[in-house]
């Protein structure tokens, strides 16, 4: 699905790179987290796999492309979805909006919107009474929940997600991190998650760890 060969990126006028020559895979079906301290290049890495960004060398393929080569908002568009730990959600739209917000933006020719949303926020914990209150109404896991949904709304291939759950307590982290487990191995979905945290990392079915630009095989 994605494979990043030798791919090395820098800012502008710095002598060390953020990222050093680093090459993975990843797969449908498998959750992987990619394990890091901050300022490690953790949302670095996740900005080139969404296109965000391009690499200073090296390449990122997806299905085979060199997505540098790709309309990347079409790519994101069809089939990169994204999870931000600061929810990034409108807060004075209500949950079932945000969605909608996602399908409607995205290439893919949707029917039956918002039915198929409020579909998607039950999939996620979200029934209709709380889909039709605002984001700023709702609880920090339910807005993760409606991240969640709003990034998967459009069917996406891809859910990248950078530390979702860096904002919620134990208990609440451990059914998000269910929730993603879910997508990957019941839905056939590549997750890859970018934290700091050793409870989400025991979560992976493929673990990486990402230190001083290197990108180093954990476990799998």
């Amino acid at each position: 699905m994605l494979r990043v060969n030798k791919v090395t990126f820098s800012y502008e006028k710095s002598k060390r790179p953020v990222l050093n020559e680093i090459s993975a895979e990843f797969e449908n079906g498998k959750l992987y987290v990619i394990m890091g301290k901050s300022g490690a290049g953790k949302s670095t890495l996740l900005s080139l796999l969404a296109g965000l960004d391009l690499s200073t060398k090296g390449v990122i393929y997806f299905d085979d492309e060199n997505i540098s080569e790709m309309n990347r908002d079409s790519y994101r568009a069809n089939n990169i979805g994204i999870v931000f730990q600061g929810y990034n959600l409108l807060t004075n739209a209500t949950a079932i909006d945000n969605v909608i917000l996602s399908m409607e933006i995205s290439d893919k020719k949707l029917t039956n919107i918002k039915k198929t949303a409020y579909e998607i926020l039950d999939s996620m914990g979200i029934d209709k009474q709380m889909a039709n209150r605002k984001v700023l109404k709702l609880s920090g896991g339910e807005q993760q929940r409606v991240a969640i949904a709003s990034a998967i709304a459009h069917n996406p291939n891809i859910i990248i997600a950078d530390e979702p759950t860096g904002n919620l307590d134990e208990e609440t982290e451990q059914e998000i991190m269910k929730i993603l487990q879910r997508l990957a191995h019941e839905q056939n979905k590549c997750v890859i998650i970018v934290t700091h945290s050793r409870d989400v990392a025991m979560y992976a079915d493929i673990l990486w760890g990402l230190s001083k630009g290197n990108l180093n095989y954990v476990k799998n």
